[in-house]
């Protein structure tokens, strides 16, 4: 009779657990294997601090970046054919630095900072852990499933609305914050606390929230299309360059994965940001200070809601104007999200954590 197999020694199995606290999991194999019965941890609660962390630093740096970009945008958007001085990305760069300095160009990217943190902290993290419970659910009736492009899409959108949802009324003040054109406008703000203050007590607290149904309809294939395109190119990058895991790309490869997604994203939710950005300004007289010539005598378009703001938008000033802004964005998006998420995956890899987008 054969002689039983000797138990394990002490090194064998210390190098065991060792071997498997390094080992990166993706959030969806975390997931499934609490799910499953098997043996890959779920998150602890130090790696969701950590992930938080990851994501609200990615999230300000990545629009820090292009923050002079970003208010152009909004500019063209609020502004429509009401001028012609932002018209055009070195034109309304330009504009801006004649009429305002240098620091026009970051107007507003404080309150735009003290949102995207919270708000991109909280969707990376969302993505990851609605990525897992998608997939867990999926293996109960497929043992075999795997991630897709229709489940990163799903779990995009949900962590897409999650974010905004929690954040919105900071996006109501950083919008109106943006928008001003210093020395120009009757109703100036000073602060974000202050622009709050004011919105309610003119407006009403259902103010802060102008523009919320657009937003979260837009939101659904902007974020989604980021996550599902980003991680099925990193899928195909690794296969391509024959890697065991897209976590071993290399951060040009991950920048260039982003960018593409962040275009794509763009293009398809565009005129609903169109469309949030002028319900968020709607009967403010701030936008007033923006029209030049005989647009400047008139009163500043009013909208009862989304479809209201569409039809008004097409009809006073053309198809056209639903993607007004869109070059400053594309100039804008790829670097933007490119550098969310990378910077979010490269920190994650600093502080340990042990759960990566995709990487399984």
């Amino acid at each position: 009779m054969a002689s039983p197999a000797p138990p394990p020694t002490f090194t064998a199995v210390a190098a065991a657990q060792q071997q498997q606290r390094h080992t990166p999991v993706s959030g969806a194999a975390a997931y499934s294997a609490r799910e499953g019965g098997g043996v890959a941890p779920a998150p602890g609660f130090l790696s969701i601090c950590k992930s938080l962390f990851a994501g609200g630093v990615a999230g300000g740096l990545s629009r820090t970046a292009v923050a002079p970009l970003e208010r152009l945008k909004i500019l063209q958007q609020v502004a429509g054919s009401s001028t012609t001085a932002y018209n055009g990305v070195y034109r309304g760069l330009a504009h801006i630095m004649k009429t305002e300095g240098m620091k026009g160009m970051f107007k507003g990217n404080g309150a735009n900072c003290i949102r995207i943190v919270p708000n991109s902290a909280s969707k990376f993290l969302a993505y990851e852990y609605l990525e897992g419970h998608i997939l867990a659910y999926s293996r109960k009736t497929d043992p075999n499933a795997e991630l897709g492009p229709l489940t990163r899409l799903c779990a995009g959108a949900g962590a897409g609305i999650f974010a905004m949802s929690a954040t919105y009324p900071l996006d109501m003040v950083r919008g109106r914050l943006t928008v001003q054109v210093g020395g120009k406008s009757t109703q100036q703000y000073t602060s974000m606390t202050h622009a709050a203050r004011v919105i309610i007590a003119q407006e009403g607290v259902g103010a802060l929230y102008k523009g919320w149904v657009p937003s979260v309809i837009g939101v659904i294939p902007y974020v989604g299309l980021n996550f599902a395109v980003y991680g099925t190119l990193k899928d195909m990058a690794a296969k391509a360059q024959g890697l065991e895991s897209t976590k071993d790309l290399s951060v040009p490869m991950g920048l260039i994965c982003g960018g593409i997604a962040g275009a794509i994203g763009q293009t398809v939710a565009y005129p609903f940001d169109v469309c949030r950005r002028k319900l968020q300004v709607s009967g403010w007289d701030g936008v007033k200070a923006l029209a030049e010539g005989e647009a400047a005598k008139k009163q500043p378009m009013r909208y009862t809601g989304m479809v209201d703001c569409f039809v008004k938008v097409v009809r006073h000033e053309g198809v056209g104007a639903l993607f007004l802004g869109l070059s400053a964005n594309y100039i804008k998006v790829a670097p933007s999200i490119a550098i969310a998420f990378v910077t979010y995956e490269q920190i994650k890899k600093l502080l340990g954590v042990d759960f990566y987008i995709s990487s399984s």
